[in-house]
């Protein structure tokens, strides 16, 4: 089953069509907003190195929020016949006058064209179905999927697998009472899976706009090496650790600098740690968010948000000073700036934060060409030159269960997992347990701190945040590893 293609257009009309059933029932008055998204995912999972379920789901959603007599309401619906839409406008408008007052609605966004991507050229457009979208991901079916994944399993040699293999297609429409009205599509492939060897996990992911990119074997083959790099682990004493992060460790070191540091409500309630023109971070950090991509298997997300504001890129760190937070309409209000078009569902509640983030190089970040890795050589290609330039520390792969402990300093605590090893005079020498750490984020990238930045950014599969990442390794000074496998 492939995923399912929606013509272009009709969530347009079936947002047009909303907008015009909420003015004839509360009137010229009544403010209105419509998003109408059709999500399609198609998965094949693998355990014990073979494939166990190929499942897809397609939905289309009906968004609507109403603003009428200075209160709002929103609701949902995934009925999308004549009654069905009649059914969520009369609700939403009954519900919007029970409402207290909104005295922080920031009204409509006004008709706007969309910005176009970094490939495309020419003037804005209302329509954004030509941003790097790659209808054979769209169109993918169970056995494209399943070729990466018998190809993942062979590459590991022997070792048991685990993973999954996955497409997923969006195509959504805006229209509003101001005369807003977009609409745009996009497609993205990604795979995740480990290899096992007597206990010893190792892991290997990628992301695409599309599935051509992800070679099975390669990833396999990494995994597998991984794995086997890490039998008979040592334990070493807490403390503070030069590190090599790989990155899917540094993926979550954006993820959570997104979502409780460039949360636009946060800053605007003086909760992040984003000071804007202040110089937070070491020269060799720049942060950018790019909904559109900067190229193609970067997977472009779709150009507007959902309050119909055009995406564009976003410089949050420039050279270490950080620029900008994101905004939705609501937080840039309140924080007297214009919207980034970071608006989601639940943005008005827990904030608007980026959603595509790169960490890129500069002149400042320190490289080293070498040659390619041996065999059972653990490091990603992306990370050798920088373990080349440690003299002792940890090789990280990857960070999981990270918990904030204070938001303002972004401190958080968490765990490694699927590979970490000692590193002395350049090359990787013995498997290390797993550890703790308690570290803040901002400060271990701030200035001196950051010895050295990949120069291979890689996009990494969504996380539980919804979130899509391109990450480098790093090279971090100091890593406050606070426990042990022994306590």
């Amino acid at each position: 089953m492939s995923l399912d293609i929606v013509r272009s257009g009709v969530e347009l009309e079936l947002a047009a069509r909303v907008v015009e059933l909420v003015r004839r029932q509360a009137g010229p008055s009544a403010e209105a907003e419509v998003v109408v998204r059709h999500d399609a995912e198609a998965l094949t999972r693998f355990a014990v190195s073979m494939i166990h379920q190929n499942v897809a789901d397609a939905a289309t959603t009906v968004g609507l929020r109403v603003h009428l007599d200075g209160r709002t309401a929103s609701g949902s619906t995934t009925v999308i016949d004549a009654a069905g839409l009649q059914g969520l406008v009369e609700r939403t408008i009954a519900a919007a006058r029970l409402s207290p007052p909104d005295v922080t609605w920031p009204g409509l966004t006004p008709p706007t064209p969309l910005h176009q991507s970094a490939g495309h050229h020419g003037s804005g457009t209302r329509s954004g179905l030509d941003f790097g979208f790659d209808e054979a991901t769209a169109r993918s079916t169970p056995g494209e999927r399943a070729e990466r994944v018998r190809d993942f399993v062979r590459a590991a040699g022997g070792l048991e697998t685990a993973g999954y293999c996955r497409t997923t297609y969006t195509s959504a429409a805006f229209a509003n009472s101001a005369g807003q009205a977009v609409e745009g599509r996009t497609a993205e492939a990604a795979m995740d899976g480990i290899a096992r060897d007597n206990g010893a996990d190792g892991v290997a992911r990628l992301a695409s706009g599309r599935l051509a990119d992800l070679d099975g074997a390669r990833l396999g083959a990494r995994a597998a090496a991984k794995a086997r790099a890490g039998q008979d682990p040592i334990e070493l004493a807490p403390g503070r650790y030069e590190v090599v992060l790989e990155p899917e460790a540094v993926a979550d070191v954006l993820d959570n600098l997104a979502i409780f540091g460039f949360n636009g409500k946060a800053y605007a309630q003086k909760q992040s740690f984003a000071e804007i023109g202040a110089d937070q971070f070491d020269p060799s950090v720049s942060l950018v968010d790019e909904p559109l991509g900067s190229r193609a298997e970067h997977a472009p997300g779709l150009p507007f948000d959902d309050e119909g504001t055009p995406r564009d890129w976003l410089v949050l760190v420039r050279e270490g000073v950080t620029k900008a937070v994101a905004h939705d309409r609501t937080s840039a209000a309140e924080a007297g700036a214009e919207s980034t078009g970071h608006a989601s569902g639940s943005s008005r509640t827990w904030g608007p934060f980026p959603t595509h983030l790169r960490l890129e190089a500069t002149s400042a970040a320190t490289e080293q060409v070498l040659p390619p890795a041996g065999p059972g050589d653990p490091t990603a290609e992306s990370a050798r030159p920088l373990v080349a330039h440690m003299e002792r520390g940890l090789l990280i792969t990857d960070l999981w269960y990270t918990r904030v402990l204070d938001q303002k300093t972004l401190v958080l605590t968490g765990l490694t997992r699927n590979g970490v090893w000692l590193v002395e005079n350049g090359e990787v020498t013995r498997p290390v347990s797993n550890m703790r750490f308690t570290q803040s984020y901002p400060q271990a990238l701030a200035a001196g701190q950051v010895l050295g930045i990949g120069s291979e950014t890689v996009l990494l599969p969504d996380r539980w945040s919804g979130t899509r990442y391109a990450a480098p390794a790093l090279h971090l000074a100091s890593w406050n590893v606070t426990g042990n496998a022994s306590g």
